[in-house]
């Protein structure tokens, strides 16, 4: 609270003034929250992030100089509790899945600031990860292409039916050893805590049904 500004501290991150100032807007209207710095390219991002440490920062991904994926690494690599939503045009941004990897705690499209803006800060603010419901689906069916074998989908359906290792190793006709270390890849591959972490992850980015 140094800059004797009260709640939840943003910093905006886009090289266009207008959504800049659109922003701005928004959160001037609510007191539990205020803009403590611009930024107009990766470069100043890091250096306004240094200057004013906020609470939440909203990054653009395409951006001159340096991008927002390359920004929000460097500014996590130097303060990695930063709490960091990128902000994108539309829904099949590569660059989100990058920035997601690199730490983010979620994204919004530009054309839902109006209507998410405030929510997405309040629960990124929380601790919470926010991702929109349009990309959630078009991200997760790109990352589990590459990610999950359609052996391990199986499993981690059976593992959100609260099925024990012994159980899915009956069910899918498998050793318990084989399903273990399919788990273990699986864990690794959603980068989950643990299992439960894992059917979460997995049911929130619409790879299994609830």
């Amino acid at each position: 609270m140094s800059d004797g500004h009260a709640g939840i501290r943003v910093l905006a991150v886009d090289d266009h003034p207008l959504l800049r100032e659109g922003i701005a807007g928004l959160i001037a209207d609510e007191p539990d929250m205020s803009l403590v710095g611009e930024a107009a390219n990766g470069r100043e991002a890091i250096g306004q992030f240094r200057t004013h440490r906020p609470d939440v920062t909203l990054m653009d991904l395409q951006m001159p100089e340096m991008n927002g994926v390359e920004a929000l690494t460097a500014i996590r690599a130097e303060f990695p509790d930063a709490r960091i939503i990128v902000l994108t045009t539309y829904t099949g941004d590569a660059q989100v899945a990058l920035a997601l990897k690199a730490g983010a705690s979620g994204y919004l499209l530009k054309n839902a600031m109006r209507t998410e803006l405030l929510t997405t800060i309040r629960a990124v603010h929380a601790g919470r990860k926010v991702l929109s419901p349009e990309i959630t689906y078009a991200l997760a069916t790109h990352a589990a292409g590459e990610a999950l074998s359609a052996s391990e989908t199986r499993i981690l359906r059976l593992i959100a039916d609260g099925l024990s290792n012994k159980q899915i190793a009956a069910a899918l006709s498998l050793t318990e050893e084989a399903v273990k270390g399919q788990v273990k890849s699986i864990l690794s591959k959603l980068d989950a805590r643990d299992r439960t972490h894992a059917a979460v992850i997995a049911i929130r980015n619409g790879l299994i049904e609830p």
